[in-house]
């Protein structure tokens, strides 16, 4: 078996509790021994750089943003991946249809067109408030765009999706989604930065919880599932761990000697 060169984390129910919205001491230690005993450590979320989570005393090698559609270290940026701006013009008037609002996440501004419950509840679960501006077609046009989000629901998909051909549903939550380039996604991303690192699937590992991560699980040589991942996402696992709550990735690094 290779040894673990570096592990990917989700954030949201994976390092960081969703009920409690806190990441536990032990979760914390983890991180930070992993990578005292030189294993690089990323992050691996639909968050975008601006709503990244302050983790203290803990840094990371590497950030694999809107689901892997922006990947960066401290220094350099290891990939970009920007929606196609007919792709995000179609899928705006998708939404409008719809009669549901959508937010546009760039690389240092998350702006929106309007709220509702769902796309206001979705934010809160990363204390995320994005900015509703009157020029935000004008934006649009203007920016490179990374994430659309809105609220629906799985009967919806298709319906958001027509016309925007470049574009895919990366969902995790079943009030809303996380729409990102057809070519994108936490799986490419990670290719990106194994590459970037010189590192192969065999020497990586990743921990997620939601179905956005299934890509990301099979982008690795050991693909753990959270105890309160999806019934999906723990299909496509190598291993399941405890729940987020519960120390889990804590006790799975333990028991594997990672740490």
């Amino acid at each position: 078996m290779h040894p673990i060169k570096i592990v990917f984390f989700d954030i949201d129910g994976t390092l960081i509790d969703m009920q409690t919205k806190r990441i536990t001491p032990a979760t914390l230690e983890t991180l930070r021994r992993l990578r005292a005993g030189g294993v690089k450590i990323c992050l691996a979320t639909g968050r975008s750089p601006i709503t990244l989570p302050d983790i203290p005393n803990v840094k990371f090698d590497a950030y694999l943003t809107f689901n892997g559609s922006l990947c960066y270290t401290e220094t350099e940026t290891i990939f970009s991946n920007p929606l196609a701006p007919d792709d995000v013009r179609t899928l705006v008037r998708n939404a409008t249809a719809l009669g549901r609002p959508v937010a546009a996440a760039m690389r240092d501004e998350l702006a929106a067109n309007g709220a509702d419950q769902d796309l206001t509840d979705y934010f809160a679960i990363a204390n995320e408030v994005p900015r509703i501006v009157p020029d935000f077609d004008d934006l649009c046009n203007t920016k490179d765009i990374y994430q659309v989000m809105l609220g629906c629901r799985a009967a919806d998909y298709e319906a958001v999706l027509q016309g925007a051909h470049g574009a895919k549903i990366a969902a995790w939550w079943d009030r809303a989604v996380d729409v990102i380039p057809a070519g994108g996604g936490k799986g490419i991303g990670i290719q990106k930065t194994l590459a970037y690192f010189g590192l192969t699937p065999a020497q990586a590992a990743a921990f997620g919880d939601g179905n956005n991560d299934c890509e990301m699980l099979d982008a690795v040589g050991t693909g753990i599932a959270m105890g309160n991942a999806s019934p999906e996402l723990k299909a496509r696992a190598n291993a399941v761990c405890g729940d987020v709550a519960q120390d889990g990735v804590y006790r799975y690094c333990l028991e594997q000697h990672w740490i």
